[in-house]
């Protein structure tokens, strides 16, 4: 398992390097510029600040190198160059708007509170989808199994922003029970934006455990354990809902990409102060180096997400072997 682990690590090097060169390049291409916005600055401290973070070189090939044959300089005396070399050494860069502070520091201190958001939306995912959907299959056909489907069905269709304001329209300002935003003052903090950003992963979970339960009853395997005099809830514990995680399993690769790319709304909207903030303001800004080391830390996470999803996967179904 653990050489699957390194394997997949070191085939994720060039994903991430073609992400980062797609992201430059859409940065470059894009018109405007950082410091474009910035009124009254004099044309030569404007060209000091853009040397200072190598934003006077040309950003892909270096032309009149190229055309003085100095080979050398063609590639290295490019933007793309200067932003790979820190890359490389693990240096994002400088933030072009937060002055004085590095991508690494600012994402240091936010990320920590965008994936403790994540992880509880996805905990309460598992913990609420898994078990309203194994409920939903066992009392198929019934009130239960409507009751379960139709809030299922709702959790998927409502758009996380509305959940997000009829919380706080019933549970902030109704009925003054939780606060409406922030996030650091404690576990009540915590709840409206856990419980908006997960609904939506709980309602496709239970519809997917649903279902798969349903298929997985009728196979010949649990007809046998029950003619052999098993109790029930030993059928349905190891027989039948073991073998239902496994689709719930596969899905939770896009499942956790939806709840961390989900999180930007949700972070807005409760006043987090995660790193959503900082690449909303960063796009506004064009904040190259923000927006780029930010892309880089959600695709590392969505990464190590997806390898989390294939050992927990052989973990359930022997017959898989990680390779």
């Amino acid at each position: 398992m653990l050489l699957f682990i390194l394997k997949r690590l070191f085939i994720s090097i060039p994903v991430i390097f073609i992400l980062a060169t797609l992201t430059f390049c859409i940065m470059r291409v894009t018109p405007g510029g950082p410091f474009d916005k910035d009124k009254a600055i004099p044309p030569e401290i404007k060209a000091n600040i853009e040397a200072k973070y190598h934003l006077d070189k040309p950003p892909f090939i270096n032309t009149p190198a190229f055309h003085e044959k100095k080979w050398i300089n063609i590639l290295t005396e490019t933007q793309y160059f200067y932003y790979m070399k820190g890359l490389a050494r693990g240096d994002l860069g400088p933030s072009y708007k937060y002055l004085g502070r590095s991508v690494t520091d600012i994402i240091r201190d936010s990320l920590p509170v965008s994936v403790e958001l994540g992880f509880y939306a996805a905990l309460l995912a598992f913990l609420l989808g898994v078990p309203l959907g194994i409920l939903a299959a066992y009392k198929h056909n019934t009130w239960i199994d409507n009751a379960a489907m139709f809030t299922a069905i709702s959790g998927i269709t409502l758009p996380s922003f509305l959940v997000a304001a009829l919380l706080i329209y019933i549970f902030s300002i109704k009925m003054g029970w939780l606060p409406a935003g922030l996030w650091d003052g404690g576990w009540e903090y915590k709840v409206l934006p856990t419980i908006a950003l997960g609904l939506r992963p709980v309602a496709i979970i239970a519809r997917l455990m649903r279902t798969s339960m349903l298929d997985v009853i009728k196979a010949d395997y649990v007809r046998t354990a029950r003619a052999k005099g098993l109790n029930e809830v030993w059928v349905i514990l190891k027989h039948v809902v073991k073998n239902s995680l496994i689709p719930v399993i596969t899905i939770s690769g896009p499942l956790i990409a939806g709840i961390i790319t989900g999180s930007f709304v949700i972070e807005h909207v409760f006043a987090i102060p995660g790193i959503a903030k900082h690449f909303i303001l960063a796009v506004t800004n064009r904040d190259y180096t923000l927006i780029m080391g930010v892309t880089l830390v959600y695709a590392v996470l969505l990464i190590i997400a997806n390898i989390l999803v294939d050992v927990f996967y052989a973990l359930v179904d022997p017959r898989i072997k990680l390779s």
